[in-house]
C-alpha cells in the first residue's frame, strides 16, 4: 500500500511520473475498489497466474486486479483477464519477443462464448473501435499488466520504432450469430457452451472494402491484399488473420465454401513472388524457410504461412463490405486460445 494524491488530477500526475499508466488518466485502485474485484474469483489473491516478459514479474491475481482497476473495468472481468495472463504466457506466444521488439505488435484478445454477451464485449459494428466499456478496458487492462507486470516501458524494454494506436487496447469479441461457420474457440476444439480468450500478436489493422458477391472474385482481391513484401509473415511463414464481415462471410458461404476451403484457397492465392522482397529481406526469407521451402530462388512463389490452418479467421463487425485484414507477428508468435473459468 502507498499513499498518494487524494485529488484525482494530483493523482493522475503522481502515477505518470511514475510510469505506472499509459499515457491516460486512471482509476485510483483503492483497497475497496480492488477487493470488490478480487469477489469475482475463487482463486487467492497471492496466487501467481504467470509470469510477464521481459521481467517475467509475477501476475498474481491481486496484481492483475490492480491493474484492470487502473484500466477502469467492471469486477466481474476479472476471471477473462485471469485467462488472458496464462495464455500470454504460453511458450509458443514468445512474449519477450512481442514485448522488446522494434516491430509495433501488440496484443489483440478475441472473446468467444457466453462470457462476451454477460460482459457486453462488442463483436458487432465498431468492434475494434471506440465506443464499448468492455473492449476499451479490457485491452487496456492487459496493456497496464504488460508494462506494469511485465516491465515493457515504452523506449525501455518495449523498443517498438513507431508503435500503433492497437498498443493502447485491442479487444473484440466474435459476433457468433452472425457467424455461418462453427466459431473461433469451437474450430480449436472448446464445447460451443465454453467461454474462451484468444491472445494474438497482431501487426496492424487493413481495412478491405469489395462489394464483390461471388466467392472467387472475393477471395482474390482479399489474397492481393494479404500479399505485400514488406510484412514479415512472408520471411518466417506466419500466422496473419482475417476479420471477415457478416456479408463477406455469408458470400463465401453461400458459394459452398467451408472456413477451411477458405483458408486453403486464401494460402494458394496469396503466393508472393520472392523477387518482391527487397533484397535484404530476400536474403534472410532464403535462411529462414529453407527447411521448409528448399532453395527459394527470385521467382519462387512463397506461401504467407506454414500450412493453410495457420491463417486465423473470425466473422465479427455489422452491416457493409468491410474485412479486415491482421497481418501478425511473422512466424515468431503463435495465438493462444485458453477457457475462461472463475
Amino acid at each position: 500500500m502507498i499513499e498518494v494524491p487524494e485529488r484525482l488530477d494530483e493523482l493522475n500526475r503522481f502515477f505518470d511520473e511514475r510510469r505506472w499508466s499509459d499515457g491516460l488518466p486512471v482509476v485510483p485502485s483503492t483497497r475497496e475498489r480492488v477487493e470488490r474485484m478480487l469477489r469475482q474469483t475463487r482463486r487467492a489473491p497471492e496466487e501467481t497466474i504467470a509470469r510477464i516478459a521481459p521481467v517475467f514479474g509475477a501476475a498474481t491475481v491481486e496484481r492483475i486486479a490492480i491493474n484492470a482497476v487502473l484500466a477502469g473495468c467492471h469486477p466481474e472481468v476479472l476471471p477473462v483477464l485471469i485467462a488472458v495472463a496464462e495464455a500470454i504466457a504460453a511458450p509458443e506466444f514468445q512474449l519477450q519477443s512481442i514485448q522488446a521488439t522494434t516491430h509495433p505488435v501488440a496484443v489483440w484478445i478475441i472473446i468467444n462464448g457466453a462470457v462476451a454477451g454477460r460482459l457486453g464485449v462488442n463483436g458487432g459494428g465498431n468492434c475494434l473501435g471506440p465506443g464499448t466499456w468492455a473492449n476499451a478496458t479490457l485491452g487496456r487492462a492487459l496493456r497496464l499488466i504488460l508494462q506494469n507486470i511485465g516491465g515493457a516501458l515504452p523506449g525501455d524494454m518495449d523498443r517498438a520504432t513507431q508503435g500503433q494506436p492497437g498498443k493502447y487496447t485491442f479487444c473484440c469479441a466474435e459476433n457468433e450469430a452472425e457467424n455461418p461457420w462453427e466459431p473461433l474457440h469451437v474450430e480449436r476444439g472448446f464445447a460451443p457452451d465454453c467461454s474462451t480468450v484468444t491472445v494474438v500478436g497482431a501487426a496492424g489493422t487493413v481495412n478491405m472494402n469489395s462489394h464483390a458477391k461471388d466467392a472467387g472474385d472475393l477471395l482474390r482481391v482479399i489474397a492481393d491484399t494479404m500479399a505485400f513484401p514488406v510484412g514479415i509473415d512472408y520471411v518466417y511463414g506466419g500466422e496473419p488473420w482475417l476479420v471477415l464481415s457478416p456479408e463477406h462471410a455469408h458470400v463465401l458461404k453461400r458459394d459452398g465454401l467451408s472456413k477451411a476451403g477458405v483458408k486453403h484457397r486464401l494460402w494458394n492465392e496469396s503466393r508472393l513472388a520472392a523477387h518482391r522482397l527487397a533484397a535484404k529481406d530476400f536474403g534472410r526469407t532464403q535462411n529462414a524457410r529453407r527447411a521448409e521451402l528448399g532453395e527459394i530462388a527470385p521467382d519462387s512463389l512463397l506461401p504467407i504461412s506454414v500450412r493453410p490452418q495457420d491463417i486465423g479467421i473470425i466473422v465479427a463487425g455489422s452491416a457493409g463490405t468491410h474485412s479486415v485484414y491482421v497481418p501478425a507477428f511473422g512466424g515468431i508468435s503463435r495465438s493462444v486460445t485458453r477457457e475462461v473459468s472463475s
